[in-house]
């Protein structure tokens, strides 16, 4: 396992341009310590002094996957070709799930999560729900699948919020199918009291998750707020990703998702709702009165023709706008700044929705609040010395002018265009190459070779 964040040593690095929000500045001087945080920002310095680690490109805070489903990855390529729904494409998921075992999840989560330290992420938040073993069989450790998940981000270098989920069932007044048993605690009592022996560290925040309104009761939702709150832990859940939800909820609850869930004291400024996709105007208000957080997952949600949400109205309601890669059919988190744009003019036929400042909040800032670090996401002294630095002279980059290298950045770069990623002062992306897993590519391979035999 690779030291955790808070074990650097300090360091002076000169950053050719770094985000100083609202700004890209040229020539700046960043300090950072041994307890992994930034200590001190300098400006106007036009060449590197002695001794300083030079970053050549954009610096930019660390970018927050703020949802992810780390097993998910195992199916790109295989399900974007072809017909079908979400619905279809949940049973290939589920296929891929029987097969996991704490060994088998661990070496693919490790490599995921190099993926995304390669792409600039330096915190992910991982939506978990794949408890236990075939069936529903305990693991000997009820944690174990969690506990893999926390080891191989710790093994790729980058900050985890496992945000452990409670799903109890197939659907309103339906038990769990045996694909869902691995999921299920049976009740969110047994959930909390799982969840409880989960332990937090340097590197990693627990939170809490209610999958949706279709996987838990509204009779179970109690265990799970009060957990969360006890703790101060960020709480999160899918939200109205599907119509079909919507309309089977009105069935069960004469209501809506969004409805029952404020109704059940699950809304607020420590939760996130994933998606907010298919939202009524009084949702829209419910969701943004109380605070709550909407996570958009931009290329998933394309990839699985979900729709597009109203992000800039929830934006306008009060809801902070963070991003994830959920399903990761890709892993880029400028692809997912840009697509909230790019998203909004599909939907309203109107360019110019957000700044460069806006995407780039919602990729790093407000992605580390929802996530529980809200000292994350800025250069700035104090915060967690987390960043990561694009490359200006790739055929994506080359050519802009000084005064709008965080515009192509955001517009025109890629994940390819990553340079180096920093994780609490210490590189784990050095020139493109991952420090501590020495090819992603082949781990990829290996650990989603070894779920399909």
């Amino acid at each position: 396992m690779t030291p955790e964040p808070g074990s650097a040593v300090p360091r002076t690095y000169w950053l050719e341009y770094a985000w100083l929000d609202p700004s890209a500045e040229p020539g700046v001087l960043l300090e950072t310590g041994a307890d992994g945080r930034v200590h001190a920002v300098r400006t106007e310095v036009p060449t590197p002094p002695p001794g300083a680690e030079v970053l050549r490109g954009l610096t930019l805070p660390g970018f927050a996957n703020a949802h992810s489903h780390a097993f998910h990855r195992a199916l790109r390529g295989r399900v974007q070709a072809g017909s079908g729904t979400f619905w279809t494409w949940r049973d290939v998921m589920y296929s891929v799930a029987d097969r996991l075992d704490p060994q088998t999840y661990h070496a693919l989560a490790r490599a995921v999560y190099a993926e995304m330290a390669l792409a600039g992420t330096t915190v992910v938040g991982e939506f978990h729900y794949l408890h236990h073993g075939p069936r529903g069989t305990r693991y000997a450790d009820p944690n174990a699948m969690g506990e893999a998940l926390v080891e191989a981000a710790a093994d790729a270098g980058i900050r985890l919020t496992l945000l452990d989920t409670a799903y109890l069932s197939a659907g309103f007044g339906e038990p769990p199918t045996h694909h869902q048993l691995r999921f299920s605690d049976g009740s969110a009592g047994a959930w909390a009291e799982r969840a409880s022996a989960l332990r937090e560290s340097p590197h990693t925040r627990i939170g809490a998750a209610i999958h949706s309104v279709r996987a838990v009761p509204a009779d179970q939702f109690g265990p799970v707020v009060q957990w969360a709150a006890e703790r101060g832990a960020p709480l999160h859940v899918h939200v109205s990703e599907q119509p079909a939800e919507n309309e089977a909820c009105q069935r069960a609850y004469g209501c809506t998702p969004a409805r029952l869930l404020a109704d059940h004291g699950v809304l607020g400024p420590r939760t996130t709702g994933v998606h907010h996709t298919h939202l009524t105007p009084a949702d829209i208000d419910l969701i943004g009165s109380s605070s709550t957080g909407t996570c958009m997952c931009p290329t998933t949600e394309r990839d699985l023709a979900d729709g597009i949400g109203p992000a800039r109205d929830l934006q306008r309601a009060g809801s902070p706008l963070s991003l994830g890669s959920d399903s990761h059919a890709v892993i880029d988190p400028l692809e997912e700044a840009r697509a909230l744009e790019l998203n909004e003019r599909l939907r309203t036929r109107i360019r110019g929705h957000w700044t460069t400042a806006a995407l780039l909040h919602a990729a790093s800032p407000a992605g580390y609040a929802a996530l529980g670090w809200p000292d994350g996401g800025t250069l700035a002294p104090g915060a967690l010395a987390d960043f990561t630095t694009v490359a200006l002279d790739t055929v994506r980059t080359a050519g802009t002018p000084s005064r709008l290298v965080a515009e192509a950045a955001v517009f025109a770069a890629t994940a390819a265009d990553v340079r180096h990623t920093v994780v609490a002062g210490r590189h784990v992306v050095r020139d493109g190459v991952h420090t501590t897993v020495p090819d992603p590519a082949a781990a990829l391979r290996e650990a989603i070779a070894a779920l399909s035999g």
